[in-house]
């Protein structure tokens, strides 16, 4: 017989537990923020023993970046859903799906409130986790096809500026001039094609390879994300 305090045996149970703690640190940390949440309360939020918590994970910092890694794991999930078709739908989308996630926000603004004492420490990123290796051939795709220019260079810095410069100034507004999550997304792509595009109409096999490439990026994205998620549940 299994002793009291243990997760279950059963990898989908003990899966399914992992992530109702995931659920009750998410929106406890949302409600108190980071500081104010103990092991404690996540146990009687998410209805288990305070030692079963011990048992998934270390320490409370081990939980959320659990929980982080999910959120993203969400997030890009939700773009590849939306298929984009090019490097400026991408990264609007991307941004449309971030805006929605409280805690991506939180990690992207340093919101102390949200965050706490986390806000000290060196964060990760909050965009595409681990990609250099597979975002580099994709843009070499893109300008191959006549998608983007080549002479820009640095295509993830020219990229992340727009994102993050676009999310980080709704920050700096005074509420009544905030544009909607829509309008956010809508910008970010339009400044991503002026930027970077050629200008040139491609012709419809290369629109549709690029099409392709994009979602095989978004693919292996989502699958570095689905990894490290993995390895934070012991999976």
């Amino acid at each position: 017989m299994a002793r009291a305090g243990r997760p279950p045996r059963d990898p989908a149970r003990q899966l399914e537990r992992a992530h109702r703690i995931l659920d009750a640190l998410a929106e406890l940390v949302l409600r108190w923020g980071y500081d104010k949440t103990t092991i404690d309360d996540i146990a009687q939020r998410a209805g288990v023993a305070k030692g079963t918590i011990y048992l998934h994970w270390k320490t409370r910092d081990d939980i959320f970046a659990a929980l982080l890694r999910r959120e993203r794991v969400r997030m890009m999930t939700e773009v590849r859903d939306r298929a984009p078709a090019t490097l400026s739908e991408l990264f609007g989308e991307f941004s449309r799906a971030l805006l929605r996630s409280p805690l991506l926000q939180a990690v992207l603004t340093g919101d102390s409130q949200v965050l706490g004492k986390l806000t000290s420490q060196k964060r990760s990123s909050t965009s595409w986790p681990q990609i250099g290796a597979v975002f580099e051939p994709y843009v070499a795709e893109l300008a191959g096809r006549g998608a983007i220019r080549e002479d820009p260079g640095d295509h993830m810095v020219r990229v992340s500026s727009i994102v993050y410069g676009f999310l980080l100034m709704r920050t700096s507004l005074p509420d009544h001039a905030v544009p909607t999550d829509d309008r956010v997304a809508e910008l970010v792509a339009d400044t991503i094609e002026r930027t970077m595009s050629t200008g040139r109409p491609m012709s419809a096999a290369d629109a549709e390879a690029v099409a392709r490439v994009t979602l095989e990026f978004l693919d292996a994205a989502v699958e570095v994300a689905r990894r490290r998620l993995d390895t934070s549940l012991g999976l």
